[in-house]
């Protein structure tokens, strides 16, 4: 199982629309997958026809518990409108988890989530986080968890402000685990008619050179309609504008974990 995480400390870039309309696709070549809804604010989860603040248990549940439980990991898949694809839910009482653990009781706490994919990892191709917008115990566990990062980053300037921080960020989480993760940043709502979009995108790419995705998700009202739907865009509109660019975004993705899983069968074979 592979497992990728939508991340950004700026709010409204594309982090769900990213995770669902990626689930869409993938879900639409027969992959089995988990989606896992690790922001307090519960889209994910909202999105996919859960109400965060009437969910009882979900994710957070695994984080009061001394260690994670197989069973109890399998009784927290939910199933969603997205066939062959289940998800880890988000309720809003994630909210509450860093001022509950506190810096005296986080030893371990960063590991919950990894812990919970790795039980049930035979069960899925792929996994998807969308992640919360902050730094805390949430965020060190999504990074802990995944195997590629996904930055959704809205072609404007105030987007490109908060890319920096996310950098910021993402260093120094990675020196804390020891861990150095791939990340891609996805440039969204970009709209070629606007200079602000023209010189935002190109400023990104020349920050970040070859970590920002060669194309763009353009602006598309329809991921709106989708969203009303509950249902992704891939599936609902599957030749609209915003498909389309998350259909190339996928195969690109794919493409790349087609090579790493080639290099490391060579490695094996050496």
């Amino acid at each position: 199982m592979k497992t990728w995480a939508s991340i950004n400390q700026k709010g409204g870039v594309g982090k769900t629309t990213t995770v669902v309309s990626l689930a869409g696709h993938l879900a639409n070549t027969g992959r089995r997958l988990l989606l896992v809804d690790l922001d307090p604010h519960g889209s994910l989860t909202s999105y996919l026809g859960y109400n965060p603040d009437e969910l009882d248990t979900g994710i957070y549940s695994l984080f009061s518990q001394p260690t994670v439980n197989p069973a109890e990991v399998a009784r927290l898949l939910l199933p969603t409108p997205i066939k062959n694809t289940y998800l880890f839910a988000a309720s809003t009482a994630l909210a509450t988890l860093d001022r509950q653990i506190g810096s005296s009781k986080g030893a371990g706490k960063g590991l919950v989530v990894a812990r919970a994919i790795e039980c049930v990892k035979d069960k899925f191709a792929y996994g998807l986080i969308d992640c919360p917008p902050v730094l805390g115990i949430l965020m060190i566990n999504a990074l802990a968890a995944c195997d590629q990062l996904l930055i959704p980053a809205q072609t404007d300037y105030l987007s490109l402000a908060g890319l920096e921080r996310m950098m910021h960020t993402l260093d120094m989480v990675e020196k804390s685990l020891h861990k150095k993760t791939p990340y891609m940043i996805v440039p969204t709502m970009y709209d070629q008619r606007t200079r602000a979009s023209q010189e935002s995108l190109h400023k990104m790419r020349e920050r970040y050179r070859f970590n920002v995705w060669g194309s763009v998700i353009p602006i598309d009202t329809k991921f709106r309609d989708a969203s009303k739907a509950g249902l992704p865009l891939p599936t609902m509109l599957p030749y609209s504008r915003g498909s389309l660019a998350y259909k190339k975004l996928l195969n690109f993705l794919l493409g790349i974990q087609e090579r790493k899983d080639a290099e490391q069968e060579q490695q094996k074979s050496a």
